[in-house]
């Protein structure tokens, strides 16, 4: 029977480097938030006295996973301030051994958290490592300026779990920040035995990982997956001007798109087909033209509207695909940046986004040069949430 054991679920920070604008531990991930995932992960390990520390911002989120086994401690500034605060909060009740978990870890298992308590048997600190496999370069202004050995070097993962009166006295003492808990326990003195780690258990920072977490999900519990297709349309005739907006990339031309926002006839067909796979209507729906507030709005709004109700709806976009129709302008040499312009836009990689091009052999307004044509097909996927 191992002694009391508490964890802190680190949680207070505002990374969005994956998009949406929302915290990375609040997205949605197969029809749950993060935190969820992670708080149950924790749990399914047997443990039972949890420590989430967040930003005063995100109060009324935390409220909602509440419960019995979880408290609530606000973070500070820094990681550093955020995880004294817990440690802090628990020397209250103070448990025998303590887990320090990120909570963009939301697929941890229960063997890596079983190894880190069972070296504490024996260990005043331990932590899961994964051995560094791949080749290792120092770069200098985008060229590799030397290999670097990989020879005794490892990747940190977490739970990092330390006997707890020994790791509240390192933060205590401890000055400025750290990568991580343990750089603060051996600051302290203390040796810190590395207990093996799991590829798996990944740490949310992009979309990628998002969608491979999803997948993993999905694997895991043998979920269905729930596929939504959408398509979208959109027109736009020339008038005066000297460029065309084109997918977020402004395209040199002798007349312009004319609309009542800038007129981006191919993120129009996208956003409308993200609203189609939703059963969310189009673009007229949310941004009406007659409201004067959109005139001559850059279109990266209407997207991004779109592709935030469909994280918020628990989906992420498999892939997508936009023709445009037209004679000129020529598309071709600016394909590549449209296709880096949606992506970034999405917050998703761009080999999930395909742009390209057709004309319709001077056929009809397309073909007379009165306009452009946009065509849009978005599929989105989510794993079946558990009812």
């Amino acid at each position: 029977m191992r002694e009391d054991c508490a964890a802190i679920i680190v949680a207070a920070g505002r990374g969005t480097r994956a998009g949406s604008g929302v915290p990375k531990q609040w997205r949605m991930l197969a029809g749950r938030v993060v935190l969820a995932h992670t708080l149950e992960a924790l749990r399914q390990a047997g443990l039972s006295r949890l420590v989430l520390v967040i930003h005063p911002e995100d109060m009324d989120k935390a409220q909602a996973l509440s419960a019995p086994d979880v408290a609530i401690v606000m973070g500070g500034g820094t990681r550093v301030e955020s995880v004294r605060a817990a440690l802090e909060a628990l020397a209250q009740d103070a448990p025998h051994h303590v887990l320090i978990h990120d909570g963009a870890r939301p697929l941890v298992s229960a063997r890596v958290i079983a190894d880190v308590r069972d070296a504490l048997v024996r260990a005043t600190g331990a932590a899961p490592a994964l051995p560094v496999v791949d080749a290792l370069w120092r770069g200098e202004e985008g060229q590799v300026a030397a290999a670097v050995s990989r020879a005794g070097l490892f990747r940190a993962q977490t739970p990092q779990g330390f006997e707890f009166n020994a790791i509240l006295a390192a933060h205590r003492a401890h000055r400025g920040e750290a990568a991580d808990d343990v750089e603060i326990a051996r600051a302290a003195g203390m040796e810190i035995a590395m207990t093996p780690g799991c590829e798996e258990n990944i740490k949310l920072t992009y979309q990628a990982d998002f969608d491979r977490a999803a997948r993993l999900i999905a694997q895991r519990q043998g979920h269905d997956m729930d596929i939504r297709l959408g398509n979208g349309y959109d027109v736009h005739r020339f008038g005066p001007g000297d460029g065309c907006w084109l997918c977020g990339v402004l395209v040199p031309h002798d007349r312009a798109l004319q609309g009542h926002s800038d007129a981006d006839v191919g993120m129009h067909a996208l956003t409308d087909a993200i609203y189609g796979a939703l059963a969310e209507g189009d673009i007229g729906r949310h941004f009406p033209p007659s409201d004067p507030q959109w005139k001559g709005a850059d279109s990266q709004i209407f997207l991004r509207h779109a592709v935030d109700l469909m994280r918020e709806r628990g989906y992420q976009l498999s892939n997508c695909d936009v023709t445009l129709v037209c004679e000129r302008p020529k598309i071709g040499p600016h394909a590549d940046a449209m296709q880096a312009a949606l992506a970034a836009i999405m917050g998703c990689a761009p080999d999930r986004v395909s742009v390209k091009a057709t004309t319709s052999e001077r056929l009809g307004f397309t073909g007379r040069e009165e306009g452009i044509a946009a065509i849009a097909t978005a599929c989105l996927s989510r794993t079946v949430p558990d009812v």
